[in-house]
């Protein structure tokens, strides 16, 4: 448990100090939406409400999961927790593989004190999914009154990872079975580098709800890897860009989009692009770290509101329906993936 716990600690301090981002970008700034000169719409009556998980979002966006399993990791979950209420967002908790081992943690995962009506997403990777089976997972998942579980995976940051796991076999196994046994939906989230059509396709056979893509552009989880002094360089930019990954598995499972979104212009064209939701957590992570977490979701939704405004669209269901340019070299790789 000490090395998780280690682990999770220089993971957080790795994104706050060093750049440890993609050298590729996620195709964000290469999609352009369409500008409408004539909106037909009221600024203020733009609605930027959607559902998740059953509940209503103020916006269609997730502070994506970041900490847990140590004291410093609690106090910024609680935070985080505080902001996705008061602004009305959903919210994921980091791996909880750490309380699994050490079930003392708890406290550091446990915010619904603080956040009693946003989506919560708890979190496991896939290779503990297999390891510690369906009934501690299931008992993982109730312990934080979580909405639904997203199962991580990490292939590329674990066979980088001084301490990681390589073993992957039956995996796809254990989604399924957590898919048809536990209370909740599972969630299948990649940590960076991606999830093309394929595995898609294999995830909804699993009983899978949503795909959080995580593609790659936005934070190296390699690059963290190999400042903690991980194995076989050459893997930093590995992966799929985060446009790619929306537009080869929309037609395949709802979509939550991140890897690289760093603004609400970007979740505005995630959303038109086929995505339900996006999401980020770096850029929360860095407002956390200056005191300015409020203010970074507020912006996000107000940038989010004026693009929605100055495409036409009127609420969330319409943005989907928004003109979006992609460049056909994204096309392209989205057909290959």
């Amino acid at each position: 448990m000490k090395i998780t716990k280690g682990r999770k600690k220089d993971h957080v301090d790795i994104v706050l100090k060093k750049g440890v981002q993609y050298q590729k970008g996620p195709g964000f700034s290469e999609v352009m939406l369409v500008h409408q000169a004539l909106p037909e719409a009221d600024f203020g009556k733009v609605s930027l409400k959607a559902k998740f998980l059953g509940k209503t979002l103020e916006a269609p966006l997730v502070i994506e999961a970041m900490t847990g399993g140590y004291p410093e990791g609690g106090k910024i979950n609680r935070k985080l927790a505080e902001i996705a209420e008061k602004t009305g967002v959903a919210m994921g908790l980091g791996s909880q593989r750490a309380m699994v081992e050490d079930p003392s943690l708890k406290d550091t995962y446990y915010i619904r004190d603080v956040a009693p009506s946003v989506p919560l997403i708890a979190n496991i990777g896939a290779f503990q999914l297999k390891k510690y089976g369906i009934a501690k997972i299931g008992d993982m998942v109730s312990k934080v009154d979580a909405d639904a579980l997203a199962v991580h995976l990490n292939p590329l940051q674990e066979i980088i990872q001084p301490e990681g796991d390589r073993d992957f076999s039956g995996v796809v196994e254990a989604i399924g079975l957590a898919c048809e046994q536990l209370s909740v939906p599972v969630i299948a989230k990649e940590t960076g580098a991606g999830i093309g059509s394929k595995a898609a396709s294999l995830l909804k056979e699993a009983g899978v709800k949503y795909i959080d893509v995580a593609g790659a552009g936005g934070t190296s989880w390699s690059a963290i890897e190999y400042e903690r002094g991980g194995g076989v360089p050459g893997f930093a930019d590995w992966g799929i860009p985060t446009v790619a990954c929306i537009l080869a598995d929309r037609g395949i499972l709802p979509v939550i989009a991140s890897g690289g979104v760093r603004s609400g212009i970007d979740a505005a064209k995630a959303i038109a692009l086929g995505a339900e939701l996006a999401g980020a957590a770096q850029p929360f992570l860095l407002a956390y770290s200056k005191g300015k977490l409020e203010t970074e979701v507020d912006t996000w939704k107000e940038q989010l509101k004026v693009a929605m405004f100055l495409t036409g669209s009127k609420d969330v269901q319409s943005l989907r329906s928004a003109k979006a340019f992609v460049p056909t070299g994204l096309k392209e790789l989205a057909g290959q993936v």
